[in-house]
C-alpha cells in the first residue's frame, strides 16, 4: 500500500502577493503577520477549529495597489472568488474569519465586483 499525505479539509484559500511590487507595499511582512494571526485565532486548516489555507503568491495583477489578496472558498457546493487591493492586516483578519465564519465578505478594498 503506498502512503498518503494526510489532507486537511480547507473551506478557504487565501493567497497574498509577495511579487517585487507588492512587497514593496509590505506584504511579505503582512503574509508573515497573517500566518500567525491565524495560528492564533485557531483559523489554519491544521488548527483544530480552524479549515483556511494562507499561500504565498506571485503578482496577481493589481501592482499598484498592494498588497493585493485573492481567495478562493466554497459556498453553496461552489467554488467562488473575490480579490482585494490595498490590504493591510486588519482587513485581511477580517476577510479571514469573513471566510471562515461563512460571513459575507468585506467590501472595502474588494475590486471583483
Amino acid at each position: 500500500m503506498v502512503a498518503k499525505p494526510f489532507f486537511f479539509d480547507t473551506k478557504a484559500h487565501m493567497l497574498i502577493c509577495t511579487d517585487p511590487r507588492c512587497a514593496e507595499s509590505g506584504s511579505s511582512v503582512l503574509f508573515q503577520a497573517v500566518w500567525q494571526g491565524l495560528e492564533t485565532e485557531k483559523l489554519a486548516y491544521y488548527k483544530t477549529g480552524g479549515n483556511l489555507r494562507l499561500s504565498e503568491s506571485g503578482c496577481l495583477g493589481a501592482c499598484n495597489f498592494g498588497p493585493t489578496v485573492a481567495c478562493y472558498f466554497k459556498r453553496n457546493n461552489h467554488l467562488e472568488q473575490a480579490w482585494f487591493a490595498n490590504m493591510d492586516y486588519p482587513k485581511t483578519m477580517q476577510l479571514a474569519k469573513a471566510l471562515q465564519a461563512d460571513l459575507e465578505l468585506p467590501v472595502l478594498g474588494r475590486f471583483d465586483l
